[in-house]
């Protein structure tokens, strides 16, 4: 079993920047492959970023250049460095861990699940 506890949304004016966290717990950090996922009201959840456990990353198109996806090991810690904020990034931010790659992922891929923070971007 795998526990995520995610952090750091909050409410902030388009084009800012923000970090979200998330702490890991249960089972060897450094061999899971984690991922960003998101769900606006009304909307199917949808992939972000993912990063697999030896560091390679892929992102959605909507995200790319803006959102950066990283990994700290030795501290069970993921993270999502979001800069240029849209109002449509406004969502639920879910973490997630699994131990299946996809070139295209979707949140069934995952098995393990945070419980989301809530970004709203003004415009």
């Amino acid at each position: 079993q795998v526990q995520l506890v995610e952090s750091g949304g909050g409410l902030v004016q388009a084009g800012e920047s923000l970090r979200l966290s998330c702490v890991a717990s249960g089972r060897t950090f450094s061999y899971l492959h984690m991922a960003w996922f998101r769900q606006a009201p009304g909307k199917e959840r949808e992939f972000v970023a993912q990063i697999h456990w030896v560091g390679n990353t892929l992102y959605a198109d909507s995200v790319k250049g803006r959102f950066t996806i990283s990994r700290d090991n030795a501290n069970d810690t993921l993270y999502l460095q979001m800069n240029s904020l849209k109002p449509e990034d406004t969502a639920v931010y879910y973490c997630a861990a699994g131990s299946i790659w996809a070139s295209r992922p979707v949140w069934t891929n995952y098995d393990y699940w945070g419980q989301g923070t809530q970004l709203t971007v003004s415009s």
